[in-house]
């Protein structure tokens, strides 16, 4: 059922959103930190003998400077520089397989999947890139709460900044045109991709489909105990009530929806209105401030955290195919 606000008033939804006096300044401090580090981006290709897609195994300096995975696909013998389109994944997902084309490099862009640090070792696809920073006291199982009692050790403070880091090192790369470079993902993945654009200067476009880590404070107050994500914020405070005040600081740093608003690149979002894990209150709170008027909204009426499915997928390749003329 459509559980959340009536369409109309979801247009309209700017909820504060806890933004901290220092927050441009911590994020300022943590990429220049990061980038002190040499993007040292590292490819290998990988022979699968697959027709029209070269796949090469790709590495580079995330936070920290660890090194994060990706799976760099590129069309076989189409002419550079190429448009690329940076794919981040949904909770506990990871770059998944080297074997799998996916649309974007079959539709002349080089494409980048990303692993998101400690996840895809037990989720639909896998990953290869471990978290080395442990977190801060106890934390419920998943990541959202790891790291949760200060914005320093905050598991998504690492994330987000290797989300800009994959950005540094798709524009390194000598077939890939600087200047047209997109990012997105579902879920998680949207909530990342729209941290990355809030990160990056120069972004073509972002897509971010039904986006998680949005509105933290409203996204919790509806979320479902049992679920994973926001419900282990909810099982960590039934235990720990006195930390309410410093866990709901921290996630104001890595909020996707505060980081939005610093966006600059063309946006197309989704949403469903029947989506329990990410409501759409969350996803018109990131919609409705994003910081760049060139901007869409996909909703559907009738869909959960599914969204559109394929049918967006070929939303989302004919609006890039537009953005690039």
């Amino acid at each position: 059922m459509q559980f959340d606000f009536p369409l109309e008033k979801l247009r309209e939804h700017r909820p504060p959103l806890n933004e901290p006096s220092d927050f441009d300044e911590f994020w300022s401090t943590t990429l220049a930190e990061a980038r002190a580090h040499d993007i040292d981006v590292r490819m290998e290709e990988v022979h699968l003998g697959l027709a029209g897609v070269t796949t090469y195994d790709f590495s580079f300096a995330g936070f920290g400077g660890h090194r994060i995975s990706a799976w760099l696909r590129v069309p076989t013998d189409a002419p550079a520089p190429l448009p690329a389109y940076v794919q981040f994944h949904g909770y506990r997902g990871g770059r998944s397989w080297a074997h799998e084309p996916q649309l974007w490099p079959l539709a002349g862009f080089a494409h980048l999947s990303v692993d998101t640090r400690g996840q895809g070792g037990g989720g639909w696809n896998a990953g290869g890139t471990p978290d080395p920073v442990g977190g801060s006291g106890p934390e419920a199982s998943g990541w959202l709460t790891r790291g949760i009692l200060s914005p320093q050790d905050a598991y998504y403070r690492r994330v987000f900044c290797d989300a800009a880091r994959a950005v540094d090192a798709v524009r390194a790369v000598d077939a890939v045109d600087a200047t047209k470079v997109f990012v997105g993902g579902v879920s998680q993945g949207g909530g990342i991709a729209l941290a990355a654009a809030g990160l990056s200067d120069g972004l073509a476009g972002v897509t971010a489909d039904v986006p998680f880590l949005c509105d933290f404070p409203e996204a919790v107050a509806l979320a479902d105990e049992t679920s994973n994500g926001y419900g282990e914020i909810v099982h960590l405070l039934r235990t720990h009530i006195d930390w309410e005040e410093t866990v709901f600081r921290t996630l104001s740093y890595v909020d996707a929806a505060t980081l939005a608003t610093r966006a600059t690149a063309p946006a197309l979002m989704s949403v469903g209105l029947m989506d329990a894990v990410c409501a759409p209150r969350t996803v018109f709170a990131a919609y409705n401030g994003y910081g760049s008027d060139d901007k869409d909204i996909a909703i559907y009426p009738y869909a959960a955290h599914e969204g559109g499915g394929q049918r967006q997928e070929w939303r989302k390749l004919e609006w890039l195919r537009s953005r690039l003329g």
